[in-house]
């Protein structure tokens, strides 16, 4: 018995095979239970998602999604582009959604192509669907592609082909503008017909400058006169001048063209109700709006002064026509609060540099006058702090993250000048 039971505990144990859990293979693409778009404005979410070509219903992964991110980025309309899916617990499929943000737009004119503009937006919408000619992206490579989209039209109407499209002044404001690349003619002479106010010689002084000479479309002209002229009525209370008619005519003793212009100068207008802080303008004043405009650097450059290096002023006009008046308000935008970072002084000795130091009146953390250190060296020269002080020039680097502005003074000492007896 000793025997068999010795052997039973040297006998090996039996093994039992033990199989180790597999994980699930979990799939690579899901089904698109929901798809959405955030982040746009311009441009209307169907149409975005017919570009990108997924849609509910549709078996889609990283692959799908991320071919759908460089579809939409191809556009130009779109300045990011990005994408999610969450796949639902019970794995049924995924809730998707791309964020976009778009880039700037402007709006499309057609100028002199031989086509009807709504034919050639149908063709366009045809080809690009977020065709709008109310909204192109400002993007070379997108006036690029629909430039040759309209020469491919005007070709297949055996129309001159041969035409640019590029961002100019149209008559209310910048647009893009496709028309052909034939040389415009320029502008020889302007006449005024219909002022009262200011003589047409005024008028005609104000803009030579920038008119003769010029290439003409009636949008390029139409911005000159409103950068020459209209400041000049509003100056005097006319708010609502118009140039109501331009008409331009070829001129036979030089290469141009004579444009005319019928003004409108309607009624002067004086101030209602002032919110300008400090301002000096009373109701009842007349609207004269560079006395506005005045205020309006006085307060930027105040805030400037105070830290404010980024500060916008614009002002809110509400013009009553029945009285006549208009209601002005300052609108302020101070951004962030610039402070006082290090000085380095270069140039100068250990007592001279413990000098400017003693003196220095801007403190760290202390809000940043950016006029300051010009000032501040202006004063040393005029004092004659120190002697054959040569140029001085003052530096800052701004860090925009930290929004402190750090200063570095440069000191040159020319050696003293000897005279001969």
């Amino acid at each position: 018995m000793r025997w068999l039971l010795l052997l039973l505990m040297l006998a090996p144990a039996p093994v039992f095979a033990q199989t180790k859990p597999q994980p699930i293979a979990q799939p690579a693409k899901w089904r698109i239970l929901t798809l959405a778009v955030e982040g746009n404005r311009l441009y209307a979410g169907p149409a975005i998602l017919s570009i990108a070509g997924l849609k509910p219903g549709d078996l889609a992964g990283k692959d799908e999604f991320d071919a759908a991110h460089d579809r939409l980025l191809a556009t130009g309309a779109f300045a990011t582009v990005g994408y999610k899916f969450d796949v639902r617990h019970d794995g049924s499929g995924s809730d998707a959604s791309f964020q976009v943000t778009e880039n700037d737009v402007l709006p499309v004119r057609f100028y002199d192509l031989g086509i009807p503009d709504a034919d050639l937006e149908a063709s366009l919408h045809a080809r690009d669907p977020l065709f709008s000619a109310a909204a192109l992206a400002d993007v070379p490579e997108v006036i690029a592609r629909w430039t040759k989209w309209i020469q491919d039209d005007l070709a297949a109407r055996n129309l001159d082909s041969k035409i640019m499209g590029s961002v100019e002044p149209w008559p209310d404001r910048l647009a893009i503008v496709f028309r052909p690349t034939k040389n415009l003619p320029a502008v020889a002479a302007v006449s005024f017909e219909g002022s009262h106010v200011l003589s047409e010689g005024a008028l005609r002084d104000a803009v030579t400058g920038s008119a003769i000479g010029a290439p003409y479309t009636e949008g390029n002209f139409r911005m000159v006169l409103d950068a020459a002229l209209r400041p000049i009525y509003e100056a005097r209370g006319y708010m609502n001048v118009t140039f109501s008619k331009i008409r331009a005519e070829p001129v036979t003793d030089v290469l141009g063209l004579h444009v005319f212009v019928t003004v409108s100068e309607g009624e002067s207008y004086k101030f209602g109700k002032v919110a300008i802080p400090g301002a000096a303008i009373r109701t009842g004043d007349m609207a004269n709006f560079s006395r506005v405009n005045e205020e309006l650097e006085r307060i930027r450059a105040s805030r400037r002064r105070a830290g404010y290096l980024n500060v916008t002023v614009t002002v809110d006009r509400d013009v009553h026509e029945a009285e006549k008046t208009v209601d002005v308000a300052a609108r302020i935008d101070a951004g962030p609060l610039y402070v006082m970072g290090k000085l380095d002084i270069v140039g100068l000795d250990l007592t001279g540099e413990a000098a400017m130091r003693r003196i220095w009146g801007l403190k760290r953390d202390s809000p940043f006058d950016p006029d300051y250190p010009k000032q501040f060296l202006d004063r040393v020269h005029s004092e004659g702090m120190f002697d054959n002080l040569g140029q001085t020039t003052p530096a800052t680097k701004i860090d925009e993250k930290t929004h402190t502005v750090d200063v570095t003074l440069t000191f040159a000492v020319q050696p003293p000048t000897t005279r001969r007896r």
